[in-house]
């Protein structure tokens, strides 16, 4: 009976030394960041980007389906109307004030995926650190891609 206790025991250990020897013999996969970077996933969704079209205008008409999809209620839109003088999108509307909390995101994508006129994106930028709280609250200017040329 001892015997057998011992085997049911020892089975599982000597299992386990044996995947850490395997593991032991591998050639190591260090990356040296910042200098050397590893390929993200094809899917791969990390920084948030409001997008403009090619004539500059924005593509957000503050429709507020991004922040409804959101399961985190991290995103905040405020829209207001175009007018003939100052005219920021191609629609009736536009996105007056644009945040996103990302201290409460999770990166699902839903906010990418309602958005009716491609918007806002998720990119591969994930170098998001800040100090301080407040850092963290993305506004529209923070997200907007520069204005081609």
């Amino acid at each position: 009976m001892g015997f057998e206790l011992m085997r049911d025991v020892a089975k599982p250990i000597i299992s386990g030394f044996g995947i850490t020897a395997k593991r032991l013999r591998r050639e190591k996969a260090t990356v040296q960041y910042p200098d050397e970077r590893r390929e993200q996933f094809p899917r791969t969704r990390w920084r948030h980007v409001l997008t403009r079209y090619d004539s500059g205008l924005e593509r957000c008409i503050g429709c507020s389906l991004c922040a409804g999809a959101c399961p985190a209620r991290c995103i905040y839109v405020q829209a207001a109307d175009n007018t003939d003088e100052a005219r920021f999108s191609p629609g009736e509307r536009f996105s007056e004030r644009y945040e996103i909390n990302m201290l409460r995101c999770i990166f699902c994508g839903y906010c990418q995926d309602a958005c009716p006129t491609g918007a806002i994106v998720l990119r591969k930028d994930f170098e998001l650190a800040n100090y301080e709280r407040e850092d963290f609250i993305y506004t529209k200017e923070m997200l907007l891609e520069p204005v081609r040329k």
